[in-house]
């Protein structure tokens, strides 16, 4: 009995002791940051180093033993770190290459469905309905002579019966003015309306639904049920996504999505369509979280960040593509089935894409792990060893929450800054492309362009971010797309200067672009890892909280012309502002040795 009690303490204490220790290193980790480079170099990654700064036999779970890591190093350096994964069937290689690029092609729907509404919502010249018998009538006559000057508004009172399309306008605008003497001068809301038909806009929301005059906000509040979707599926996707698989979710969202974007081309009531709308936004945003994890969980070590950024591509192919599509059908029904359409294709990918295989092995699902990585190393032409062994990495508890993020002083501040630039950025950068119908010109011609400039944008600041570090350069980026939004703001209202506002607008959409291609990999090599998912949700939702405010910036323009443009510089230089809060990021000189990644043979 006492030898039973006496090993009953011991495992108690060693118990408490682990515990303890877990405790000291998540805690070393957080105040990390927040000490110099020697500094940092006193404190070992692992609580359980020896003094002499070797690491145990315990290795991280997704760190292969094969990688060295350096004390001092923090997130910035997480990049590198490689996995047992990617030491067998290769970082990169030619199945990696393939995978990622297949999957890039889910953000070409999403694209599609986010900026449906610059076209489907367009503005259109309109007037109260005229009579039947004076439907031959011009225009311009009939808004004189039914003083619809607001086009929401006519005369009451007239017999229009005693009018037709040969009654000499004098007579008409007699007998109108009888009319109004008659009754005071009192006006009646038209109940219906015509639409310019030669306006190379075609059928859109507002001609269909009759969304003019008091109804006109409702047009906003369309394109605001999509963003609130996918605001909200911002918030979940990532749960869902660790809990029923990355592919799985990227799937079941992806039939989803299909299935509300062509039901919304038979959709013929305004309610359900804007119910559809808003299930299509939270479907959307999954497909696009679901999609990048998979694609960077193919790769490891620097792949990770480029496989990533990559991912963008498509987006601006996208924006030209749609604009095109746009001009071409000029209906809001025919452009919703083409839209709609190439989800179905990308559906049959399901037979070609596996799942992650670090989320397999973190669910122990050893067997399906090992024929993802013999096809990858046969794809890839690498030999892999016979003997070979894979073991689920141990999952600890994890009680982080949001409230981590402000547990320091570093936490603090580069939360607050975040979450400010998160809101300016996607404010800014969604601002003007779903605005591109307020800015004057040809819609279609400006939002090709804005597509087209952003191809460099993201190729020119994937090459400097792996050159030099990110903040100054994530500085400039917004502090130029406000001085671009600020000269546009100047032209604005002056129609012989149109093409110079549109230059301006480019200018800020490429610089715009740049920054928020380099913002989300900033922020993550910011937080500690710890709360890396934590922090960067946290972002997520200002993000979204940007978005739902997004549909309603064009009516700025009707308050004062120039205060759209004057709120987009405001938003773009607080955004650079904010910036020179955070700390630089390090640059990577060195390259893991090749020595380290020679003994893939097996981890135990």
């Amino acid at each position: 009995m006492p030898r039973r009690q006496s090993d009953a303490c011991l495992a108690h204490d060693i118990a408490a002791g682990m515990e303890r220790e877990l405790e000291l290193e998540l805690e070393l980790e957080l105040q990390r940051p927040l000490l110099s480079s020697k500094e940092q170099a006193k404190i070992p990654l692992c609580v359980m180093h020896d003094t002499a700064g070797k690491p145990s036999p315990i290795t991280t779970p997704t760190q292969s033993p094969m990688a060295t890591t350096e004390p001092g190093t923090g997130p910035a350096e997480d990049e590198d770190e490689t996995d047992v994964i990617g030491d067998l069937m290769g970082h990169y290689g030619k199945w990696q290459l393939l995978m990622t690029v297949l999957l890039s092609l889910f953000q070409v729907p999403n694209t599609f469905h986010i900026s449906s509404s610059v076209y489907q919502a367009a503005n259109k010249d309109f007037w109260c309905q005229r009579p039947p018998h004076l439907l031959q009538l011009p225009v311009d006559a009939w808004r004189n002579l039914s003083s619809s000057q607001d086009n929401c508004h006519m005369r009451a009172g007239i017999d229009w019966s005693q009018l037709s399309n040969e009654t000499l306008p004098s007579q008409m605008e007699q007998q109108a003015a009888a009319a109004t003497t008659a009754n005071d001068g009192k006006l009646i809301a038209c109940n219906s309306w015509e639409y310019a038909t030669n306006d190379n806009v075609g059928n859109t929301w507002t001609s269909q639904w009759d969304l003019v005059c008091d109804k006109e906000h409702l047009k906003n509040v369309a394109e605001m049920f999509f963003l609130l979707g996918v605001a909200t599926g911002g918030i979940i996707s990532g749960y869902l996504s660790d809990k029923f698989g990355r592919k799985t979710m990227l799937f079941i969202s992806a039939v989803l999505q299909t299935i509300f974007g062509l039901w919304l081309y038979f959709c013929s009531s305004f309610e359900l369509y804007l119910t559809l709308r808003a299930l299509l936004g939270l479907v959307s945003v999954s497909v696009t979280y679901s999609g990048l994890i998979l694609a960077i969980e193919y790769v490891d070590g620097k792949w990770r960040t480029i496989a990533g950024m990559y991912n963008l591509f498509p987006l601006p192919i996208s924006y030209m593509i749609i604009s095109g599509l746009a001009y071409l059908t000029q209906d809001y029904q025919r452009l919703q089935l083409c839209i709609g359409l190439p989800g179905i294709f990308l559906c049959f990918l399901w037979f070609v894409v596996p799942e992650s295989p670090r989320w397999l092995l973190v669910k122990g699902r050893i067997e399906e792990v090992k024929r993802i990585i013999e096809a990858a190393a046969v794809f890839n032409g690498r030999q892999l060893p016979p003997d070979y062994q894979l073991t689920p990495p141990t999952q600890e508890s994890s009680s982080q929450d949001v409230t981590y993020l402000f547990r320091s002083s570093y936490l603090r501040r580069i939360s607050i800054c975040f979450l400010c630039i998160w809101f300016t950025m996607n404010l800014v950068y969604y601002g003007i492309i779903l605005n591109m119908s307020s800015f004057g010109g040809n819609v279609y011609l400006n939002s090709a362009l804005a597509g087209l400039v952003e191809i460099p944008a993201i190729a020119v600041a994937m090459y400097i971010i792996t050159k030099v570090g990110k903040k100054w350069l994530f500085c400039a980026t917004l502090f130029c797309a406000g001085v671009a939004c600020c000269c546009a703001a100047i032209t604005e209202g002056r129609e012989d200067m149109l093409w110079l506002k549109i230059t301006f607008l480019m200018m800020g959409k490429f610089t715009i672009s740049a920054g928020n291609t380099i913002m989300p990999v900033y922020t993550a090599e910011l937080y500690p890892t710890p709360i890396r998912n934590v922090g960067v949700g946290a972002c997520n939702v200002a993000a979204g909280l940007a978005l739902i405010l997004t549909p309603y910036l064009s009516l700025l323009n009707k308050i004062e012309g120039h205060l759209l443009m004057t709120l987009l510089t405001a938003g773009s230089i607080f955004g650079g502002f904010v910036v020179l809060f955070l700390p630089e990021t390090a640059v990577r000189k060195n390259a893991p040795s090749a020595t380290n990644r020679q003994n893939a043979a097996k981890q135990v």
